[in-house]
């Protein structure tokens, strides 16, 4: 029986029962003998002439109600929930290895992001047809699709959904994400870049006031095209700053210029006086952009700040190549447009800083080459260190590289 029903039944029941009792108890008006619809309320203000019949009367009062109540309310709209379809994850629940195979992650960051996100990834279906998946589901969809690259037919077959549901779930965690969460991605304030200055500090063996180190990374797109993607990075190889969706054949330097992050610096508006970034030698030298000394000489200082430099640039390339692993980003070509592809783009970086957030090294690669694998490009910039060179910057770079080298002095760091 519908609980509502039987609330109904039992207070008309337990009414019945008391109307009984009360009918030993004389009242001295007439319109209080039985407790009609109509004298009710007259019968409760009504003085009683044993004490008793208050109680029995203020019960039949609240029973009544109770009872007019629970039978209104059996015909209240119900909330429909959706009924959802579950198919089969193929990831064992126990096991947490398979989850980092298969999300490239942990089972806990799994809960905590779908905890997260579920609000969001389930209030949107596609249009003219429902997907009945929950939010964990429509998760571990696009998760799957991020981290393997699997295309879209593979999925569809893997999770038994349609390939139009694992295309907009896919799509849908991007726009959820980017548009939602793309805080994670914001350059740091001036009293947070304190922070990230002290951890370059401790990296490069001493070297003060760096803030950020660059890299830029291209990723083959839809048809023929290229997308080149900028990022800078803290010493702990989260992204601090991304720009994406530049055409590949730039030159890095080119992608700099054209880059939002370019006229804020100019402007003065994100590094102080004597802060700066480095990068490698694709980059132009700036003021507040250093990078290393061309062809210097065996032994020199500027030897020195070379390898200083090399390893203060080591936790972005080891973003560039844990960007690479996510599976979606070596196959951007089964995305419909150019603008998705951008999306997963800046998708895979934002769960990079998620699983670092949550101390989850499933995704980060371990970077152990000196080289700059993985950061080719056509086209170089020759001659651009001497075009945009500027005394500041050259000042700046040869103060820090008489750092370096006392650095070398002390034992720091050696110099093979």
């Amino acid at each position: 029986m519908d609980p509502r029903q039987l609330a109904v039944l039992v207070s008309s029941l337990v009414s019945q029962a008391l109307l009984l009792l009360s009918l030993p108890f004389p009242h001295p008006t007439p319109c209080a003998s039985v407790p009609s619809r109509h004298n009710l309320p007259l019968f409760l203000f009504s003085p009683p002439p044993t004490p008793l019949a208050p109680l029995v009367s203020l019960l039949l009062h609240l029973l009544s109600s109770s009872s007019h109540i629970a039978a209104s309310v059996h015909f209240l709209p119900h909330k429909r929930k959706r009924h959802r379809h579950q198919p089969d994850l193929h990831v064992p629940r126990r096991g947490p290895d398979h989850f980092r195979l298969c999300f490239r992650m942990t089972s806990t960051t799994f809960e905590w992001l779908s905890g997260l996100l579920d609000p969001l990834l389930d209030c949107r279906d596609p249009a003219g047809s429902a997907l009945r998946l929950s939010g964990p589901t429509r998760l571990a969809i696009a998760l799957s699709r991020l981290a393997s690259g699997a295309s879209y037919p593979d999925l569809a077959c893997r999770f038994g959904v349609p390939e139009s549901a694992a295309r907009f779930c896919s799509k849908h965690l991007c726009r959820v994400l980017c548009t939602n969460f793309r805080f994670w991605l914001t350059f740091p304030s001036p009293s947070d870049l304190t922070t990230v200055s002290a951890g370059f500090q401790a990296v490069g063996h001493g070297l003060p006031d760096c803030c950020g180190a660059m890299a830029c990374a291209r990723f083959e797109a839809c048809g023929q095209s290229v997308v080149a993607a900028q990022i800078v990075a803290d010493s702990s190889s989260r992204i601090i700053h991304i720009a994406a969706g530049f055409r590949g054949d730039r030159t890095d330097s080119g992608v700099l210029k054209c880059s939002s992050l370019y006229n804020d610096v100019q402007e003065g508006q994100l590094l102080g006086a004597a802060q700066y970034l480095v990068g490698d030698g694709r980059y132009p030298l700036l003021p507040w952009l250093m990078v290393p000394f061309a062809g210097p000489v065996p032994g020199s200082c500027e030897e020195d700040f070379n390898a200083v430099h090399q390893s203060m640039c080591r936790p972005v390339l080891r973003v560039v190549c844990s960007m690479r692993n996510w599976g979606a980003l070596s196959s951007l070509r089964e995305e419909e447009n150019f603008k998705v592809a951008v999306a997963c783009i800046g998708t895979c970086a934002i769960l990079h800083n998620v699983l670092l957030m949550r101390e989850d090294y499933s995704a980060l690669s371990d970077v152990s080459n000196e080289n700059h694998t993985g950061l080719e490009h056509s086209g170089e910039d020759l001659g651009l260190e001497d075009f945009y060179c500027e005394v500041k910057a050259s000042t700046l770079r040869s103060m820090l590289a008489v750092r370096a080298r006392a650095a070398r002095d002390s034992g720091q760091i050696s110099i093979p």
